[in-house]
C-alpha cells in the first residue's frame, strides 16, 4: 500500500510540474525573467542645445569722471597723422656733448618773482600755440624738485597715456641747438628720472623757467626753454 501512495504522489507531482511549465510558457514568463536579469546599458540623456542670448553690440560712449569730462578727448585721426608725419621728419644729426656736473650756478641763482614765473609760463604757452598741431605738446614750469634737488620730472598723465609707450624705455630730448639727451622714462610713474639731471644741469635750468615739450617722434621730444630771469627779478 505504501508503494502505491509513493507512485501516485510522484505522478501527481510530475503532472503539476508539467502543467506549471505549460502555464509559464503560455504567459511568456521565462523570457521575461531573462530580460530582467540581462544588464541594460544606461541610457544617456539627450543633449540639450543652449542658445546663447543675443548681445547688444551697440557702442556706448566711454564714461568719464566729472574731472576729466571737461577735457578734450585725444583724436584718433590726429594720432594717425602724428605717426605718419613723425616717420617723415628729417633726422637731426646726433651731437655728443660732455655733460658737466658743475652746479655752482644753483648757488648764485637769483630769486625769481611770481610775476617773472608767470611771464615765462605765458611765453611758453604762446610758443606752444604757434607749433604744428599735428605734433603733441605740453608746457611745464620748472619746480624746485625738477632742477635743484631730486631731479625727478613728472609728465602729464593724459599726455603719456595718449602718446608715449606703455613700457619703460629711453626717450630722447633734443634742445634748440640739436643736442640730444637720453632720458629714462618710467611708464608706470609717467616721469623722467635717469638723464633728466644731465639735461637740467647742461641747460642751467632754475626754478621758474618754463619749457615746451613737443613730441616729434614716438620717443623723441623737441624742447624749447623760456628763461624766467628778467629785469623784474630781485
Amino acid at each position: 500500500m505504501a508503494k502505491k501512495r509513493t507512485v501516485s504522489y510522484e505522478e501527481a507531482r510530475q503532472r503539476n510540474i508539467e502543467e506549471n511549465k505549460k502555464k509559464i510558457e503560455a504567459l511568456n514568463l521565462q523570457h521575461l525573467s531573462f530580460a530582467i536579469q540581462k544588464p541594460q546599458a544606461p541610457k544617456t540623456p539627450p543633449l540639450i542645445k543652449h542658445r546663447r542670448p543675443k548681445v547688444d553690440v551697440t557702442v556706448t560712449p566711454t564714461r568719464r569722471s566729472p574731472r576729466l569730462s571737461s577735457l578734450p578727448e585725444a583724436s584718433h585721426q590726429r594720432k594717425i597723422q602724428f605717426e605718419q608725419v613723425s616717420h617723415d621728419v628729417m633726422d637731426i644729426p646726433r651731437r655728443t656733448i660732455q655733460v658737466s656736473s658743475d652746479r655752482s650756478y644753483l648757488i648764485n641763482r637769483p630769486n625769481i618773482s611770481y610775476e617773472a614765473r608767470e611771464c615765462a609760463l605765458r611765453k611758453a604757452e604762446e610758443i606752444e600755440s604757434q607749433l604744428d598741431p599735428i605734433f603733441p605738446c605740453f608746457v611745464r614750469s620748472m619746480l624746485h624738485s625738477h632742477v635743484t634737488k631730486g631731479f625727478w620730472f613728472g609728465i602729464p598723465k593724459q599726455f603719456c597715456t595718449s602718446y608715449l609707450p606703455k613700457i619703460d624705455c629711453t626717450v630722447i630730448l633734443v634742445d634748440e641747438n640739436g643736442d640730444e639727451f637720453d632720458m629714462k622714462y618710467f611708464a608706470d610713474r609717467t616721469a623722467f628720472s635717469g638723464g633728466w639731471q644731465g639735461f637740467a644741469v647742461a641747460h642751467k635750468l632754475i626754478d621758474g623757467d618754463a619749457c615746451v615739450f613737443q613730441l616729434i617722434k614716438p620717443t623723441t621730444m623737441k624742447v624749447y626753454i623760456i628763461r624766467a630771469i628778467d629785469n623784474g627779478s630781485n
